[in-house]
């Protein structure tokens, strides 16, 4: 399957604010730094949280490299979300010199 995807590069400084950032990855990654603003929904726990997410919103996934996020993306695609991954990750929005917050 063929998932949207995006780089840091491609995403405007500062992001949108009608771009909601959606964090799939495990708490201990989360706490450790994640970009502000964003919702946190671990990937084990998004098909029981999916309704906590407004399908209407233009939603940038991400997760530490990409991988996770790539899968929520088809997933939730699938869903009828509009949504688009991350390409690398967190570790390519720190490398960029993109804020985090914890």
């Amino acid at each position: 399957m063929d998932v949207p995807t995006t780089t840091v590069a491609d995403l405007p400084d500062p992001l949108p604010d009608d771009l909601v950032v959606l964090d799939v990855r495990e708490p201990h990654e989360w706490d450790a730094g994640h970009v502000p603003g964003a919702v946190h929904v671990p990937l084990g726990d998004l098909p029981t949280r999916v309704g906590e997410l407004d399908p209407q919103a233009r939603t940038l996934v991400v997760c530490h490299l990409g991988g996770r996020s790539a899968r929520a993306t088809a997933w939730l695609g699938q869903q009828g979300h509009d949504v688009v991954n991350l390409a690398g990750g967190m570790d390519a929005w720190e490398a960029a010199g993109r804020p985090t917050e914890s």
